[in-house]
């Protein structure tokens, strides 16, 4: 099973304009509802691709309950804490030739709640995998992921991080299978900037040599690196498409890494369905359908 920690999900609310002006009124021409957090999104891509995912996190109100029944209807598990108070946040997100977002603060997470999900993640046997993304909320401890990953250390679990900065750099000594840093964050680990392949490897080698045995490290319209755990690196380059979409396409990357790993066992087959479902996304209103992910996994294949 593989199981995805969201902590701080959301309703994305996305509204598309042919333009916006400010102080009047402005009428969508088209609008859709998501359910989203990077968890949540890594599991919808997951089951989009067949494999079986339990989605586990917060939720809040009436706004919670409209999300659990999202997620349920797209066919993934959840098992979320409801809060006693507060609404799962709405993030509105206004498309218009560029993209503006306004993303909700989201409902506080008790210390009980924080304890339920600690239990939770008890049960999560040997072989399956964990996967942690995003923020941790103002209302949790800063070191939530530091906790967990010391929790499952030592128990068969493979581990998946998606973090940004000190998050990320702090549970690389309990050596999580895989960490998919962006290029620009890569570089702002180590206070520089990655420019070139060399340099994306000079620094994926460091996290390795703190303990991460597995780098993804995405590049944006330049597709994504990996240094992976048997010393060997692969570059993949980027399908021919037009973006549309910045929400989830790391999140895709993420699934369709682990999909391909675990079906196939190899590094490169696991990269290649991973460009090819976050480059899906990228050129998709939303989360990507699978027969766009495939139509593009061919091309990277040829």
């Amino acid at each position: 099973m593989i199981y995805t920690v969201t902590f701080n999900p959301a309703l994305d609310y996305t509204v598309f304009l042919d333009k916006m002006e400010s102080g009047k009124v402005n009428r969508a021409k088209k609008e859709a509802l998501f359910f989203g957090g990077k968890g949540i999104n890594v599991s919808v891509m997951l089951k989009t691709l067949g494999m079986d995912t339990t989605a586990l996190g917060f939720a809040a109100g009436f706004t919670g309950r409209a999300l659990e029944q999202g997620i349920k209807s797209q066919g993934v598990r959840t098992d979320l804490i409801f809060l006693p108070e507060g609404n799962t946040r709405i993030n509105v997100k206004v498309k218009h030739g560029e993209e503006t977002e306004i993303n909700g603060q989201g409902p506080d997470i008790t210390e009980e709640a924080v304890k339920e999900l600690y239990h939770k993640l008890d049960t999560v046997k040997e072989g399956d995998t964990l996967v942690l993304s995003g923020s941790i909320p103002g209302s949790m401890p800063s070191d939530t992921y530091e906790k967990i990953m010391r929790r499952v250390s030592g128990k068969g679990i493979r581990t998946v991080i998606d973090a940004e900065g000190k998050l990320l750099l702090n549970v690389v000594k309990y050596h999580p299978f895989l960490i998919k840093p962006n290029h620009h964050e890569l570089g702002e680990m180590f206070g520089t900037v990655c420019r070139t392949e060399e340099e994306i490897r000079e620094y994926a080698l460091k996290l390795q040599e703190m303990g991460a045995e597995n780098v993804l490290v995405s590049m944006a319209g330049e597709g994504a690196f990996l240094l992976a755990d048997t010393g060997e690196s692969f570059r993949m380059g980027t399908p021919q498409g037009k973006t549309v979409n910045s929400v989830g396409a790391g999140d895709s990357m993420v699934a369709g890494f682990l999909t391909g790993y675990l079906r196939t066992g190899q590094y490169e087959e696991a990269l290649r369905l991973g460009t090819a479902a976050g480059s899906a996304t990228a050129f998709s209103e939303g989360l990507a359908e699978k027969e766009k992910i495939y139509s593009l996994l061919r091309t990277l294949s040829e």
